[in-house]
């Protein structure tokens, strides 16, 4: 059908979601707002679902959910035949509760077993529920950090993890064989619960969560006897009453909340892009800092599995980028567990391609076995899920990627900002009482391992004729790699798609042991690094900058020179794509 005749059939027959109707109704002759809800269905991978809430088949809505879990339904029983069932969680956006009951009404309908919490609660928690329960799947109702009119699908495996690239394309098959109409089964949410179809998760579940998060603590007194004093901001979110939890068993008891980013709103008023990388969304907790001077600022994400800090820096509050953190937290794991006899033999931790290299000198300090894996938390998770597989998930301490996501310890397999959040203050209140600021700490990490400026630049492409730029953007690059950028050579060429590494001076070419994946790199004869890839849940290409300088003898001299290089790329880069 075209988008013009399944505008018409959604007109007819998409009742069922009251707010439907009326926004069909609302584009009548309006081609271009029909042709963008309807030019295509929403993709599903191994990020599940993602989109703007509303009408359409490329949309967030009633069906497009209901279509998907039938999906799920469908493979889940394919390879379990009896017993099967699900753990769900959602967040605090718009039709996110009411989209995790349609998915449970779904899957109670197909003999699957339900276990959703009674209320929302973050990403790492419907992790930990899928695993606790011995669960075959997981359903997470978010969309993480992005703006307030977009929700999203997230799947997770039986493992905890998020699905496999070869687990989504099974599940999509499904998908593309249900019609969203006449091929959904379900079933009234009361009715399931009454037959024992939907179950709620109990509290010993949620507890041992908490018992199972406390145990990364190292320092387990260092905050009692700290007095740290925290500003705290959820961002309208799920992390308000889980992270407030954990700080205060922690003996963390002076904790301010921002009062207007404190309770559930999917509509983030206070801020249009509630992500914790960006200034602006911390800008309230910034502000409240102004009058309550706290030791730290933490700010975590909607489904609270990022978390982005403050600190105090002579009159202001310096903001710590992710790979700043993730570093800080690796060496403070790395060398207090060391200190204490509690480092495993043989530690791994994990990275991200695109996370920061400070890593490697930390790693290679402590004689850490430094794995590099994909961009997404569900290869890190899958790192741990191997080690777990040889009985050698102990081996595993940290594992944490650039856009604010960490994890210490195996028992959920995803970023998770409860334990994070519980690090960074047992981290903060530990270097206080060695007479230090996070201040400090950075810089002297900075001294003995050496400065690397990670940037990261978005473009953004919105619509089918976005996507089409997109492509075409990504294939010229890999079709015309280019031989230099701003001035400085190109030598190395990875396309890892390809599964390949060009070494452009001499030739030769290495095959790239990771899983095929659209990510272009560009390595510069000066060190510098650009890493390109599209997003997996937005319409946009990420280009993430490397650039490191070491030929002064003062540390700020360096950074200055290793931003000024960045800044050059970044500009050129842009220039390259034409935006």
């Amino acid at each position: 059908m075209n988008t013009k005749e399944l505008y018409d059939l959604w007109l007819t027959k998409a009742a069922a979601d009251p707010d439907l109707i009326p926004e069909l109704a609302s584009i009548e002759g309006k081609d271009d707002e029909i042709s963008d809800r309807f030019y295509r269905e929403l993709e599903f991978g191994t990020g599940g679902l993602r989109g703007v809430i509303g009408a359409g088949t490329n949309r967030m809505n009633y069906y497009t959910v209901c279509k998907a879990t039938q999906g799920l339904a469908a493979y889940i029983k394919k390879n379990r035949q009896d017993g099967a069932s699900v753990a769900i969680s959602y967040d605090s956006r718009n039709k996110s509760e009411y989209f995790a009951r349609s998915a449970a009404e779904v899957l109670a309908a197909n003999g699957i077993r339900v276990y959703i919490y009674t209320t929302l609660m973050p990403t790492p928690m419907l992790s930990w529920a899928v695993r606790y329960y011995n669960c075959d799947a997981g359903i997470m109702i978010t969309a993480s950090h992005n703006p307030a009119k977009y929700n999203g699908y997230k799947v997770y495996g039986a493992d905890g993890c998020q699905l496999t690239l070869d687990a989504a394309n099974a599940v999509l098959a499904e998908i593309n064989d249900t019609d969203a109409f006449e091929g959904v089964r379900s079933v009234p949410f009361r009715e399931a619960m009454m037959h024992g179809a939907i179950i709620y998760i109990d509290d010993k579940c949620i507890n041992d969560y908490f018992k199972a998060v406390k145990k990364q603590s190292i320092h387990p007194d260092v905050c009692i006897e700290s007095r740290l004093k925290v500003v705290y901001t959820p961002l309208n979110g799920t992390g308000n009453k889980p992270v407030r939890r954990i700080l205060r068993e922690m003996g963390i008891k002076n904790v301010i909340v921002v009062p207007e980013q404190e309770l559930p709103d999917g509509n983030f008023t206070t801020c249009p892009y509630p992500n914790p990388e960006f200034r602006e969304a911390l800008q309230k907790g910034l502000e409240l800092c102004k009058t309550e001077k706290p030791d730290l600022l933490l700010a975590t994400d909607p489904d609270c599995d990022r978390v982005g800090i403050a600190v105090p820096d002579g009159d202001d509050y310096a903001l710590f980028t992710g790979n700043e953190t993730g570093a800080l937290l690796l060496e403070y794991i790395a060398r207090e567990r060391k200190a204490l006899g509690m480092l495993p033999d043989k530690p791994v931790a994990v990275k991200t391609i695109v996370t920061t290299d400070i890593a490697d000198g930390i790693a290679k300090k402590y004689g850490i076995e430094l794995r590099e894996v994909l961009t997404g938390f569900k290869f890190i998770g899958e790192q741990i899920g191997m080690l777990e597989s040889s009985g050698e998930q102990d081996r595993y301490i940290f594992g944490f990627e650039e856009s604010y996501g960490y994890l210490a310890g195996g028992d959920v397999r995803d970023k998770d900002a409860v334990v994070a959040s519980m690090l960074i203050c047992e981290m903060a209140a530990f270097y206080r009482s060695q007479g230090i600021s996070l201040i400090v700490a950075r810089r002297r990490m900075y001294e003995e391992y050496g400065y690397y400026c990670n940037k990261l630049d978005n473009f953004e492409f919105e619509g089918a004729s976005g996507m089409k730029k997109m492509l075409e953007i990504m294939d010229n690059i890999r079709n015309n790699c280019p031989t230099d950028v701003a001035g400085t050579a190109v030598v190395k060429f990875a396309d890892y798609e390809a599964s390949e590494m060009t070494d452009i001076t001499n030739g030769t070419k290495t095959s790239i042991e990771l899983p095929r994946s659209n990510v272009l790199a560009l390595y510069l004869d000066d060190g510098s690094k650009l890493l390109i890839r599209p997003s997996g849940t937005e319409p946009k290409i990420k280009v993430y900058y490397t650039t490191s300088c070491k030929k002064f003898t003062d540390l700020g001299d360096n950074i200055a020179e290793a931003e000024k290089l960045q800044q050059k790329y970044s500009e050129a880069f842009r220039a390259m794509i034409g935006v």
